[in-house]
């Protein structure tokens, strides 16, 4: 039994509000890069790192917050969490050195855990299977929003304002942004009413969920796409800014914020993407959204402005679009331990996150922009390697919703 429809779209606006909350948090560094060398004296190379960490710990975050909301609902670990991100916000004004700095967005990374473990799977709880898709491509196009909001918000905040101002403007918005989540989200919650029903604790069904997942075939290539894909995507935007800041771009602190504006067409395509795989299919939209990256990373190397923002206008679209179409199939097939399985794929997502600026730094560092270009192709590669398997197993036009089976 779903919700009635008021409630459906407030649950969708809400988790939508909550997204861009976590998504300004998590990505607001990226976009203060100068500020927090010169804060924290470190180099803004090293400065990356900040995205990395965080990253890692909202990994393995999202493991613990999928048995959570399984077991005690979706809700209050969502709106808990997000609570506590208020706080961390605010310690973040008075942290005095990287190290202490370093700490407390390993702690910020477990806070922004709650929200997309949870999401897809309070979605599939309490909408009709006929908005699920439409709910989906809606949040995912919040979260890339939020990215924009977050890294320009970064940029601007390194222009104008100095480390202490910046950290208390962010704790009022965040503060906003959880007391509008907190008013929209439904207190409807079918996990609680299904917990009084049939009470239990954690035990080793909480892992047998896991290992379910991990045994499906499908699931596991679903896991592996999104964490290559994000690998790509995720750290090209962080290398691109520190070309753009070198000769012969010479672009400024804000300025160079900007080509995170490319990131709109991801969110245009995230809002196309439930016709679009209705109409295509699933494979033949993985396999274009593959090449568009490819083809997005090769146009950069014309080494131009136009060339770069033309670059990554076509690579957001095609992630974007392939982030949607995987991140919906994972929760369309999972038919129990929903947010478990929604969270091994946002955990290999954002490990991708995590791993692939170290992984694409040896290339940065002996090859300039051209090697993170072709550091890039090689896990793209790998991408178009896993959609064709997938391929072979599924028919190549079945739509989306019949993705169970």
């Amino acid at each position: 039994m779903t919700a009635s429809r008021p409630l459906q779209l407030r649950l969708i606006w809400g988790l939508s509000l909550a997204s861009v909350v976590i998504y300004i948090n998590l990505y607001m560094v990226q976009g203060m890069l100068p500020l927090i060398a010169t804060s924290f004296s470190v180099s803004p190379a090293h400065a990356t790192l900040l995205l990395s960490v965080t990253s890692f710990s909202m990994a393995f975050a999202l493991l613990f917050y999928a048995t959570l909301s399984d077991k005690l609902g979706r809700r209050k670990p969502l709106l808990w969490s997000l609570a506590l991100l208020v706080v961390a916000d605010l310690m973040l004004i008075w942290v005095q050195d990287f190290s202490a700095l370093v700490a407390v967005r390993l702690f910020q990374g477990i806070l922004l855990a709650a929200v997309p473990a949870i999401a897809m799977a309070y979605f599939k709880d309490l909408l009709d299977t006929s908005v699920l898709l439409k709910a989906g491509a809606i949040y995912i196009g919040a979260n890339s929003l939020g990215g924009i909001a977050g890294r320009l918000l970064g940029g601007l905040m390194t222009e104008y304002l100095t480390w202490v101002e910046a950290m208390g403007l962010v704790s009022v918005l965040t503060l906003a942004g959880v007391v509008g989540v907190l008013l929209l989200l439904p207190r409807l919650d079918r996990v609680r009413i299904r917990r009084r029903q049939h009470k239990s604790g954690f035990g080793l069904a909480d892992l047998k969920g896991f290992g379910l997942h991990l045994g499906d075939a499908t699931l596991v290539k679903l896991y592996l796409l999104g964490a290559l894909a994000f690998m790509v995507m995720v750290n090209q935007f962080s290398y691109i800014q520190l070309h753009l800041m070198q000769a012969p771009f010479g672009w400024g602190k804000f300025q160079v914020t900007l080509i995170f504006l490319c990131y709109l067409s991801g969110t245009y395509a995230s809002f196309r993407s439930a016709k679009w795989v209705t109409r295509l299919g699933r494979q033949p939209l993985f396999i274009l959204s593959a090449v568009m990256m490819c083809v997005g990373s090769l146009v950069t190397l014309g080494d131009t402005s136009s060339a770069i923002v033309i670059g990554f206008l076509l690579s957001s679209f095609g992630f974007f679009t392939f982030h949607s179409v995987c991140n919906a199939w994972v929760a369309q097939r999972a038919q129990q331990h929903r947010a478990k399985a929604t969270a091994l794929y946002l955990c290999s997502y954002y490990l991708g996150a995590a791993l692939g600026g170290p992984f694409l730094l040896p290339f940065w560092q002996h090859w300039g922009w051209s090697g993170v270009v072709a550091g890039s192709l090689t896990l793209l590669s790998g991408v178009i390697l896993l959609v064709v398997m997938l391929q072979r197993n599924h028919r190549p036009h079945t739509p989306l919703l019949d993705a169970a089976g």
